[in-house]
C-alpha cells in the first residue's frame, strides 16, 4: 500500500507545480505521512484517517502564515494604484449624465461621481474607485462644486 501513497504524493507535487495556491504541497506531505503509517499498519481506514487528519492540520496550521506572507507582497498595480490619488478635472463632471474627464499622471480618464454634485473644470478631486474605463471621484472638500 505504501506505493500508492508514494504515487499520490508525486501526483500532488506535480499538480502543485501547475497551480498558484499552496494546497497540494500539504496533500503531498500528508501522503508521505500516510505512507509511513502504512509500514506500521495494513488498515486502509487508519491510513486514510491519518491522511485526512494530517492534511487538515497542515493546511489549517499554515494558513495564517500563508495569508500573512501573501498580504505582505500585495502592492496595488496598474489602474488600482490610482485609487486614493488626486487628479484635476479637465471637463466638468456632471453627476446626472455621468460625463466628465480628469487628468492624472498625464493620462486622461472618463470620470463620474457617486455624489449628487457637479464638479467644475480645474477642481482637484480624489479617485475613489475604478470601474472599467471610468474613474469614480469625489471632490476634495475645499473644492466642492454646485449641486442640482
Amino acid at each position: 500500500m505504501w506505493q500508492i501513497w508514494l504515487i499520490a504524493s508525486g501526483v500532488f507535487i506535480i499538480i502543485e507545480i501547475f497551480t498558484v495556491g499552496f494546497l497540494f504541497f500539504w496533500l503531498a506531505i500528508a501522503s508521505l505521512i500516510s505512507m509511513l503509517v502504512s509500514f506500521i499498519t495494513e488498515s486502509i481506514i487508519i491510513q486514510t484517517a491519518v491522511f485526512v487528519i494530517s492534511s487538515a492540520i497542515l493546511i489549517f496550521a499554515t494558513k495564517p502564515l500563508m495569508d500573512k506572507l501573501a498580504k505582505k507582497d500585495k502592492t496595488a498595480t496598474n489602474v488600482y494604484s490610482l485609487i486614493g490619488k488626486k487628479a484635476i478635472v479637465i471637463k466638468e463632471i456632471d453627476w446626472a449624465s455621468g460625463k466628465g474627464q480628469i487628468k492624472i499622471e498625464g493620462e486622461v480618464w472618463s470620470a463620474k461621481t457617486n455624489e449628487q454634485v457637479n464638479i467644475p473644470k480645474g477642481t482637484e478631486v480624489e479617485i475613489e474607485s475604478i470601474d472599467g474605463v471610468k474613474a469614480f471621484v469625489k471632490p476634495i472638500k475645499e473644492n466642492v462644486g454646485s449641486t442640482n
